[in-house]
């Protein structure tokens, strides 16, 4: 599987999109339009090692919510990236069983190399 998960509004995805030229058979998800799915979630979990690896706790609806007041479960970093998309960490690209999330430099250029090999 070769896909980046992203949403077209963010400045900052637009802009690692355009960095790392992706290549065709690179599929593109922006999960506004197209949310993530339970089976697809599932797998960038068994990726990343946890779904708090996926979680963006610079999300709105995070301090909104006063989460971080809270002890979240993995259950419940789950069922909060199947609520709403700006829990994501974005973006997140999967290139066959190597995960790339989120948007730091280190991340970037991670995937950038990953991607020219």
């Amino acid at each position: 599987m070769k896909i980046m998960f992203y949403l077209s509004s963010c400045d900052s995805c637009r802009r690692i999109i355009k960095e790392l030229s992706l290549p065709e058979e690179v599929n593109l998800q922006d999960i506004k339009k197209e949310p993530l799915n339970s089976s697809q979630l599932d797998t960038l979990r068994r990726l990343s090692g946890s779904y708090e690896a996926l979680f963006s706790k610079r999300a709105r609806l995070y301090t909104q919510r006063k989460l971080k007041d809270k002890k979240l479960s993995e259950a419940d970093y789950r069922d909060l990236l199947l609520e709403h998309y700006s829990f994501l960490k974005r973006p997140v690209l999967v290139l066959d069983k190597d995960i790339y999330i989120g948007n730091s430099a280190k991340t970037v250029a991670a995937a950038q190399e990953a991607l020219s090999r």
